[in-house]
Formats: C-alpha cells, structure tokens, sequence
C-alpha cells in the first residue's frame, strides 16, 4: 500500500446561488457556495447533452470575504482545493455524511465589465 496520496480538487462551475459569508467561533471568515459544473453525457440517438453535477464549496480567510464581495448567484469561478469528508449524527435521519471542497485558491472567470453590469441588476 502506498504511503503518498493526493488530495487535489480542481473544478470550474457556476455559483447556483449567492454565497453565504459567516464567521465561526474563532472568528475566522467562511465563505460557503455551491457551484454547477457541467459534463457531457451520451444520450440514445448518439447526441451529447449536458450533466450538471453540484459541489459545496468553503472558502476561508480573506479570500472568503472576496468571493463574498464579488460573485453572485450565475457568476463562473475556478476552485483549487482539497476533498474533506465529514460525518454526524442526525436525530431523526441517523447517521449522515457529506464531502466537501475546502478551496485553496478561487478565480473569478466572468469577464470584469460582466460583473458590474449583474451587480447593477
């Protein structure tokens, strides 16, 4: 079995709604969002359509405060980041679990006049 393993995410996507900036109890900044990313898949007649997949996403720190500042509901971003997997217990579901991408780095894609004119909107 190997000792080295890699933990590396990299997705490019859509917000599907606005971020959602919080702080936590140490008063760190996180920034939560949702994003789209689209993959073709084979249908019947041979033809590709569009899959959306959805991913959360947390980012913290600074950035978090920028994500929050400059993007919107639509808007297209890059996230580099790294897959964390947690585990609770639910009272009235049981045990439940999710994954999530802790981003490292955001860039936002959208074009900067395109951001002015949705954030006139």
């Amino acid at each position: 079995m190997s000792r080295h393993s890699v933990n590396r995410v990299v997705l490019t996507g859509y917000l599907t709604q606005d971020p959602e900036l919080r702080a936590l109890p140490s008063g760190l900044r996180v920034c939560s969002m949702r994003i789209a990313c689209n993959s073709p898949k084979r249908v019947e007649q041979g033809d590709y359509q569009e899959k959306p997949h959805f991913f959360n996403v947390n980012v913290y720190g600074d950035q978090a405060e920028d994500v929050d500042i400059y993007t919107r509901k639509g808007r297209s971003v890059a996230i580099e980041g790294r897959l964390v997997w947690r585990e609770w217990k639910d009272p009235d579901r049981g045990r439940r679990e999710a994954v999530t991408v802790a981003a490292d780095a955001v860039q936002f894609l959208d074009d900067p006049d395109e951001r002015s004119e949705i954030s006139e909107a």
